[in-house]
């Protein structure tokens, strides 16, 4: 019997492949720029990096987890001292009640083990599928799905690699473009990449390995 021939891959999927590429020749060590020790300090860590530099919030972290060493340190502790401990990163008391209320569910439910599947932990306070899928790939090594930050949405839409503007819509074309095996290390090369060279207000196009791939969507003349 004749080998049925494999699926041909899609121009999206081709032009992936060869952003991949570039990313694993050029950002190898790529890793998650969060400081933590367990599932639940990354977890914790997530939730205060929105709207927050990763090294304030490391900054931050270094001695709240000292601090609160349990999802029932954090279900426990009075609001204000949290909100206190936790200021400096913005939105402190939105993100304090979050926490709080994400480690009591996990002491209620989980032992206050922190889950590893996506659709209970996207359940949680202060928990969507972005912090969801960088605690399941960082702490656990699950490919739940692909982290879509502010640096992945700028640069996957100048490198054409989606039209969409909602995060949802940009992971799941992300998804669909890119092996399942390569999601997990995408997002930290291409928040490495969008740190170092793809700016939000300047792009270093000269400087740029992908120079040779990408359209440049929304640059202009850069």
């Amino acid at each position: 019997m004749a080998r049925s021939a494999k699926p041909k891959k899609s121009t999206s999927q081709r032009h992936a492949a060869e952003v991949v590429r570039l990313l694993v020749e050029h950002y190898p060590d790529a890793d998650c720029s969060l400081d933590f020790t367990t599932p639940l300090e990354l977890l914790v860590a997530t939730i205060l990096s929105a709207q927050c530099t990763d090294e304030r919030v490391n900054i931050v972290t270094k001695g709240l987890f000292r601090k609160y060493r349990s999802a029932a340190n954090y279900a426990n502790a009075p609001l204000p001292e949290l909100e206190e401990a936790i200021q400096s990163t913005g939105f402190f008391r939105n993100k304090a009640k979050n926490i709080q209320n994400c480690c009591r569910l996990l002491v209620e439910r989980y032992e206050g083990e922190v889950p590893r599947e996506i659709d209970k932990l996207v359940e949680l306070p202060g928990v969507g599928r972005k912090t969801a899928n960088v605690v399941l790939g960082t702490a656990f090594g699950i490919a739940s799905g692909v982290v879509v930050d502010t640096h992945v949405t700028r640069l996957s839409q100048r490198l054409g690699m989606t039209v969409q503007k909602d995060a949802e819509k940009i992971e799941k074309d992300l998804m669909e473009a890119i092996p399942e095996s390569a999601w997990i290390a995408f997002s930290h090369r291409m928040i490495q990449h969008g740190r170092n060279i793809c700016g939000a207000r300047k792009a270093q196009c000269a400087e740029c390995p992908m120079a040779p791939i990408c359209p440049k969507i929304g640059l202009g003349n850069s």
